[in-house]
């Protein structure tokens, strides 16, 4: 049977997590999955406060809170809670960011036909037809989409998003670990979905809303795009090698957290 953990990342992001915890509230949503953690990156205003609060009022019974033993960034993140899925059983990791831009509803028809089971990867896609992002720039709308096609052609595989925050991964594959030298910022989901292409994961790409309100950006549109590049013309240039290459600036021998509360 599927135990499905959902991971929320959460950085700086105190109002909102509100929000994306109260989604777990609608009848028979938080039946769908085993576990429910917010893990705060050592945010420096009151996110996990907030999220324990939350938690406590909502009294779904599966909510945990925990904190990252250092600032790991969005990647590391990933890397902690993939950790803990393998260590603890799970099947799947649902990612659902902690700045309420996302809706854990739209992975629903995903996990009701069974794709979840089908794919190594069920993506989030921001950018597709029937997709919906809204308060998304024309300048940012395209800028993603022409990175999408640069992409989409050096791996030879359509590729929809290259990172939303809504996510879902089976865990089997990610126990191999292929992810433990990928970027720990940002620029964590650029490596993995060239990750995917190099190993030749089943990849189901699904549309999602997306909206931006009064989220905070951490992104520097053309910091981030000369190191998407990067990435891009490490992976042409390299095969599989692209696999072993350490993207880490400080490689941290492990992704630990600690619970602040649990079984909320």
């Amino acid at each position: 049977m599927d135990k499905i953990l959902v991971f929320i990342p959460a950085y700086r992001c105190e109002a909102q997590v509100v929000r994306v915890l109260r989604q777990f509230a609608a009848p028979g949503l938080a039946g769908r999955f085993a576990r429910i953690m917010v893990v705060d990156n050592r945010s420096p205003d009151g996110t996990a406060e907030a999220a324990v609060a939350e938690a406590c009022a909502l009294g779904l019974g599966k909510l945990a809170v925990v904190r990252n033993r250092a600032n790991y960034g969005l990647g590391g993140s990933h890397k902690a809670a993939f950790t803990y899925a393998i260590e603890n059983g799970y099947s799947h990791v649902v990612v659902l960011h902690g700045d309420d831009q996302g809706a854990i509803a739209d992975l629903l028809p995903v996990l009701d036909a069974g794709l979840h089971n089908q794919y190594d990867a069920c993506l989030g896609a921001r950018f597709m037809p029937r997709a919906q992002p809204v308060g998304y720039s024309r300048f940012r709308i395209f800028g993603n989409r022409v990175f999408n096609l640069l992409f989409s052609l050096a791996t030879g595989r359509r590729l929809y998003d290259l990172g939303s925050g809504l996510n879902l991964y089976r865990v089997a594959p990610l126990a191999e670990r292929y992810w433990q030298r990928f970027h720990d910022n940002l620029m964590f989901n650029y490596c993995m979905i060239l990750g995917h292409a190099m190993r030749a994961d089943g990849i189901h790409f699904f549309p999602i809303s997306w909206r931006e309100e009064d989220q905070v950006s951490n992104v520097k549109l053309a910091s981030q795009a000369r190191r998407t590049l990067g990435i891009l013309a490490r992976y042409v240039a390299s095969g599989p090698a692209f696999l072993e290459h350490e993207f880490r600036d400080t490689a941290h021998a492990e992704y630990r957290f600690d619970a602040l509360a649990e079984g909320l």
